[in-house]
Parts: structure tokens; sequence; C-alpha cells
């Protein structure tokens, strides 16, 4: 089904907000956050957020619950900056997106110098 452009407005609003504010926060656990993506349901009451971390298991780790720990701050902080009958209830997903890219690439990478190295024996 697709999303209203009620939805994607809002979507688009939450993630600017919370792009803004993360990088606020003085959690000592917090890494390099970046906010992918947001997704609202249709009804508006929950919020799914995608961000990636730069750093790794243990920072990860440290942000995803950093991220718990302020999501009602942040939501306080989302409600006063969009204005909603009600603010969603917001939750943290890690985005993958950019570790697969970076895997598949790897694994391209791979294969071209595999057929590279089977392509110099078939010539010797």
């Amino acid at each position: 089904m697709a999303e209203s452009q009620r939805q994607a407005r809002v979507q688009e609003e939450f993630r600017e907000v919370l792009a803004e504010e993360i990088p606020r926060l003085k959690d000592p656990r917090m890494g390099f956050v970046t906010v992918t993506g947001v997704k609202v349901t249709p009804d508006l009451k929950k919020a799914r957020v995608f961000y990636s971390v730069f750093g790794d298991d243990k920072a990860k780790a440290g942000t995803r619950a950093a991220l718990r720990h302020a999501s009602r701050h942040l939501r306080t902080v989302v409600g006063h900056e969009v204005r909603l009958k009600f603010t969603p209830e917001l939750v943290f997903e890690e985005d993958h997106a950019i570790e697969d890219a970076s895997r598949i690439d790897e694994l391209l990478k791979q294969a071209e110098r595999g057929t590279a190295s089977q392509g110099d024996q078939a010539d010797g």
C-alpha cells in the first residue's frame, strides 16, 4: 500500500528533527549516528527510526542502549517540533544497508580478482 503525502511529510520532518537532536545528546555511549530514515504507521501511532552508526560492535551496542534510554526525551522534542495530535512512539532500528552495500562491493571485488586471476592462468 502506498504511503500518503501526510505520512511522507511527517516522516521527513521526524528525520530532520531527530538528525539535529541526536548529536546533542550527552550520553557517553552514543557513537557517531546518522538517521537514515523514518517510517510511520498509517495511523501515525508508531515511528520506526532507522539509523546507522560508525564503529565496532561495542560502539553499536552502546549507541543502541543510548537511543533506547533517550527515546522519551527524543519523543518529547519531536512532539514540540512537529505539530500532531499525538506524538508517535519512537522505535529505533539499526539500518544495515550501508554495511550490506560494503559487503556486496567487497564480494564483487573478490569475484573480479578471481576472474582476472583465472584469466591469467588460462593465458599461461
